[in-house]
């Protein structure tokens, strides 16, 4: 270690940090290249041989020129995720609208309306009002 100075121990983790960072943006940029819906098979194994053959020249091109597609897919997959949740998370708890309680408010409702304009007796209203509430 006494031949190892500070300096050079900084440099190396710096140097190391960047290449882990350049990794995960060469992993990220090829499954951006097979989840982009817009090239075509070509066109994917054109962006892919250049990412690895030339990997550093090929990711900062391919950054350049897709980087703005890249974010817009990726909100549209965050978007997606999102929806697809939360729908999983109504039908789970299964929220329709006769489980949520809006449901039996309404048939009050209507039972009161009934009861109002003089369709159903008073005794109708009662057994239909114990039936919805039971």
């Amino acid at each position: 270690m006494d031949d190892y100075p500070l300096l050079n121990l900084f440099w190396t983790m710096l140097w190391f940090f960047l290449w882990i960072m350049w990794l995960f943006l060469l992993f990220r940029v090829i499954m951006d290249i097979f989840r982009s819906d817009d090239l075509g098979g070509w066109a994917k194994a054109g962006w892919l041989i250049l990412a690895l053959v030339l990997p550093y020249l090929g990711v900062l091109i391919y950054v350049i020129a897709r980087g703005k597609s890249m974010g817009q897919r990726d909100m549209k997959d965050a978007k997606d995720r999102e929806a697809a949740f939360k729908a999983y998370v109504r039908d789970a708890a299964g929220t329709s609208d006769a489980q949520r309680g809006g449901g039996h408010v309404d048939d009050l409702s209507k039972l009161a309306d009934l009861k109002a304009k003089g369709a159903i007796s008073e005794d109708e209203y009662q057994r239909a009002k114990t039936k919805l509430l039971a």
